[in-house]
């Protein structure tokens, strides 16, 4: 078979409508199958599965659907979608299928501003008043920013991707070691802590689902912006370089949506792995195709995927409820060891 770089283009050129319109067909189907776990998140609570029609005749049970667990189950999908983006943004900046949302520290520095401000304030482990949590995500955003700014100090900037990822994995290892430390020096923190740790959207109400909403909008049109750069740097930086790109700038935005998209999810609900790891390598599973449709399309995944975590967490043993960030590593990790096995098969 003749292989020549026009033959290649050609074939290309011919498959792109076959990509497009895979493309399509998934986004449609992640769209409806998130509106279905949506309809099926608002009747799932203590008790399991109720008919929501009926829970809206008692003005209580009402009260519960749209006060509790609406804004429960979207504010679910709101920080999937944001995970799942900044997973993507992240594996394209790195040129690592591995790389994931808290690799520049961002994890570890919002749990840090968690466990100082627990320290601070002498919070009770069981405080749940309104301005306590404000205060706990504030500090949250504030530990994760902070983070990821001390990562691009140690790296000197962003001109070289390698120093860059470096700079996270010491940044994330120091501040976790910074936050065990405080935890024993004060224990009082530890339960709370233990609950911010395993992830959980049982907080987020309709303030907190706004939030994510309106920074998973912004996050999003800058991201699909910066797709060109992203393909860019898939061919290398050399080759990136040689396009007339500029890469400094580029990466530094592109950090930046990394941090907000990850802060914004992490303050709202905790530390909830692998969905920002396993969304990009679901969608690059059903279809191979350039950044801009890439970064569309693992959001949409990362919100169904932590949606459905969401839904199983409170039901499979109701009345009782499983830490969500543990069901998520539960299933994220078996996936990506049976995609391990079946690649060294």
């Amino acid at each position: 078979m003749n292989t020549t770089p026009f033959s290649l283009s050609m074939q290309a050129y011919r498959s792109a409508p076959q990509v497009q319109r895979r493309s399509w067909w998934l986004g449609l189907f992640l769209c409806v199958g998130a509106l279905l776990l949506v309809a099926l998140g608002l009747g799932v609570g203590s008790s399991g599965l109720e008919p929501v029609w009926r829970m809206t005749a008692d003005p209580v049970a009402s009260q519960i659907v749209w006060e509790i667990r609406a804004p429960r189950t979207l504010g679910a999908w709101a920080a999937g979608a944001l995970l799942g983006l900044a997973g993507a943004v992240a594996q394209g900046l790195f040129r690592n299928p591995l790389a994931d949302p808290f690799l520049l520290g961002s994890a570890s520095g919002a749990s840090l501003g968690v466990v100082l401000m627990l320290a601070g304030l002498g919070v009770s482990p069981f405080a749940a008043a309104w301005a306590v949590r404000l205060g706990l995500t504030g500090a949250a955003f504030a530990g994760a920013l902070a983070a990821v700014l001390l990562t691009l100090t140690l790296a000197r900037g962003v001109q070289h991707t390698f120093r860059l990822l470096l700079a996270g994995v010491v940044v994330g290892m120091v501040l976790g070691a910074l936050t065990s430390m405080m935890t024993i020096a004060v224990p009082e923190t530890l339960q709370a802590m233990q609950g911010f740790m395993l992830g959980s959207t049982g907080f987020v109400g309709w303030q907190s689902w706004s939030i994510m909403a309106g920074v998973g909008a912004l996050c999003v049109a800058a991201a699909w912006s910066l797709s060109r750069a992203l393909d860019g740097l898939s061919l290398g930086e050399a080759t990136a370089h040689s396009l007339g790109l500029p890469l400094a700038p580029l990466r530094a935005a592109l950090v930046a949506v990394i941090a907000l998209a990850t802060g914004a999810a992490v303050a709202q609900t905790g530390l909830i792995a692998f969905v920002g790891l396993a969304a990009p390598h679901l969608v690059r599973a059903v279809v191979r195709t350039t950044h801009a449709r890439l970064l569309l399309l693992a959001s949409l995944m990362g919100g169904l995927l932590l949606l459905a975590a969401d839904i199983l967490a409170r039901g499979l043993l109701a009345p009782q409820e499983i830490p969500v960030g543990v069901l998520t590593a539960v299933l994220g990790g078996g996936y990506l060891l049976w995609l391990m096995h079946r690649r060294q098969g």
